[in-house]
Order: structure tokens, then sequence, then C-alpha cells
């Protein structure tokens, strides 16, 4: 069983897509992705890559900095990526109703700082940072509840 915090490098874009499209399979309604890293980090690639596995047909997916949310509709629920980056406080995430979301939709987090206490307990904590190489990047994934242990065995050894 792993125990968090796990941390690995993803050597490429390629490899950070693959992780993705590993990881989405196991995703479902309800779960939180919080996405933290700097600018460049590969979040809003992370994100594109798992969003654009999940869609049913392909769909151009833009990085919701301006908009704040963006929502699609995968096979059996939403998903919301947002980008909270330009919000000034916490109140404006339930003006968004990323709340309302956090419980019946996927949920891509990209900001995460920005809820404050708002970010469910169970959410999986992402955290991009630059690698040692140009493409490179570090992720290292951390959680308190659910069932993360559990759902996340092997993913982290397949990513190409």
């Amino acid at each position: 069983m792993l125990v968090p915090p796990v941390a690995f490098t993803l050597n490429s874009a390629d490899q950070t897509a693959g992780f993705a499209r590993t990881l989405a399979p196991r995703l479902r309604a309800g779960d939180v992705l919080l996405l933290s890293g700097g600018i460049g980090a590969g979040k809003t690639h992370f994100a594109r890559s798992l969003i654009q596995s999940l869609l049913e047909y392909p769909e151009d997916v833009p990085s919701p900095t301006f908009t704040l949310v963006q929502v699609y509709d995968a096979p059996g629920f939403e998903i919301w990526h947002s980008d909270l980056y330009r919000l000034g406080h916490a109140d404006e995430v339930i003006e968004l109703g990323l709340l309302d979301a956090f419980e019946t939709a996927l949920c891509l987090v990209e900001w995460p700082d920005r809820l404050g206490d708002l970010a469910p307990p169970d959410a999986l904590h992402m955290a991009f940072a630059l690698g040692q190489d140009e493409d490179a990047r570090t992720l290292t994934l951390d959680w308190r509840g659910g069932d993360w242990a559990t759902r996340l065995q092997g993913v982290a050894d397949v990513r190409a």
C-alpha cells in the first residue's frame, strides 16, 4: 500500500501525458485533484492530457486562466477544470459553484492555495516542480483521506 507523499520524476511532456492517461480511468465523480506548482511546472499540460483522455470525442481543452472554469462532459460525469490564480478571496470559489462541483464532478483545481480552508479533506494533492532537465518534472502526490492509496497502486510505474 502506498504511503503519502509519493514523489517521482516525469522526464518529458510525453511522460506527463502518459501519467495523466494512466490515472484517468481511476478517477470518478466527486474526486478533486489539487494541482500546485509554479508557472510552467506542467499543471495545465497534465490537466489537458487527463481531460482529453476522458472525453468521448476529441475537444480543444484551453487553459481556464481567464474563464476561471471550463466544464466538459465526459461519459458518466462532468469534469470541472479551474484556474484560481486570479481570485482575490476564497469566497469567490463559492460564486463559481466549485463547492457543489466538488460533490458531483471530477474537479481539477490549479492554484488550490486560493481555496483556503475550502479544499476538500479527501482531495489528491499533486505538486508539480521543474526537474533537473528542461522537460523533466518532479511530481509529488499527497493525500489525507479517501481511498487514494489503493487507487494509485501502480500508477506511478506507468508513465509513457
